[in-house]
């Protein structure tokens, strides 16, 4: 699909990701609905974004918890509105940290926001989405869904759940005009990550990408309609060993292992 066929919601507009993302698919020419909770954010994206002339009237931001059942309603009341063709699941919570390190509701919280949110929305959505022309659902997940990283046991345990969902739904509704789409960045630079992953990353020599190159592939990605996108040099190679002789790579984690233990700050989520 065209950038400029595409009226696309996307949810966790004021992040890192989502902000270079708003960012990269307004200018490629598509209508967009920015979502997120942070009013001040997401507003001062959608008036940047809509300042142009040609952007005029292309870019309206909605402040909803998408996590919430109102917020979701809401979400598909003002998709069906702006006949979104597109839905990028891209909201999501961190959670870094030893076993154990998350509490309760730290832990409810990431599963909430990474997995459960994004499937609820998707179905909420897809009654409108199967009467289009033609429609995409990517789904923004994370190399940490595919290889099981120490320090990252919930997180990549919310990312793995949703690569399993976008893989079964692209299967069921492949004769249908609803694409599914799966796109796995590696860690990226943005305040998602706190001081405790940069120095986590730093220590075990992990490569971090930019917001606005994982926009970039994002945009290639829904321009092509390819299943799935794997970022990254050796990360895509990990993946596909790790599914085939995950035990056997067990013994590649000794300096996660160490770097985790040698974590001292303290823990929190933000994005």
């Amino acid at each position: 699909m065209k950038p400029q066929q595409m009226s696309i919601a996307l949810t966790g507009a004021s992040g890192g990701i989502g902000a270079a993302l708003a960012r990269r698919l307004t200018s490629a020419g598509a209508r967009m609905l920015l979502i997120g909770r942070s009013k001040d954010a997401l507003l001062a994206l959608a008036s940047e974004l809509s300042a142009g002339a040609q952007n005029r009237r292309r870019v309206d931001a909605l402040i909803v918890d998408v996590t919430s059942e109102s917020g979701r309603q809401a979400i598909r009341d003002a998709a069906q509105a702006r006949d979104v063709n597109v839905l990028i699941n891209n909201a999501g919570l961190a959670g870094f940290g030893p076993a154990g390190a998350l509490d309760d509701h730290e832990t409810e919280a990431v599963l909430r926001t990474n997995l459960l949110a994004p499937i609820l929305l998707t179905a909420n959505l897809l009654p409108h989405l199967r009467q289009q022309p033609c429609a995409q659902i990517l789904n923004i997940g994370s190399t940490l869904g595919s290889i099981g990283v120490p320090g990252f046991s919930v997180y990549g345990a919310s990312k793995a759940g949703l690569r399993s969902y976008s893989e079964a739904l692209r299967r069921e509704l492949a004769d249908s005009p609803v694409r599914v789409q799966y796109l796995a960045p590696r860690s990226v630079r943005t305040p998602f990550n706190d001081e405790r992953v940069q120095a986590f990353n730093a220590a075990t020599g992990s490569r971090a990408d930019s917001p606005e190159w994982v926009a970039q592939v994002a945009l290639r990605l829904l321009q092509t309609g390819r299943a799935q996108c794997f970022m990254g040099t050796m990360e895509p190679i990990a993946a596909r060993l790790n599914g085939a002789l995950s035990v056997l790579l067990d013994g590649a984690f000794r300096k996660h292992r160490r770097a985790l233990q040698q974590s001292v700050l303290p823990h929190g989520d933000h994005r």
